[in-house]
């Protein structure tokens, strides 16, 4: 789902992007406990929301290089 109505002072970025204006995602948990992945270049595009459980899958199988 894509949402456009989030907080712009509460998106994370990680520590791992260069800070030189490089293309990056950004996170954020959302009021109803969602997470949020938008793109630090272009907020205006929105943010594509995942349940923690999904995001939490994702995350293992990009660090088990099976995605």
């Amino acid at each position: 789902m894509m949402r456009h109505d989030l907080p712009v002072d509460r998106w994370r970025k990680s520590s791992y992007s260069p800070d030189n204006g490089g293309q990056c995602i950004e996170t954020q948990t959302t009021a109803d406990a969602l997470v949020a992945v938008g793109d630090s270049k272009n907020r205006a595009m929105g943010a594509h929301t995942f349940s923690p459980a999904t995001w939490r899958e994702f995350i293992t199988a990009i660090r088990s290089g099976t995605l």
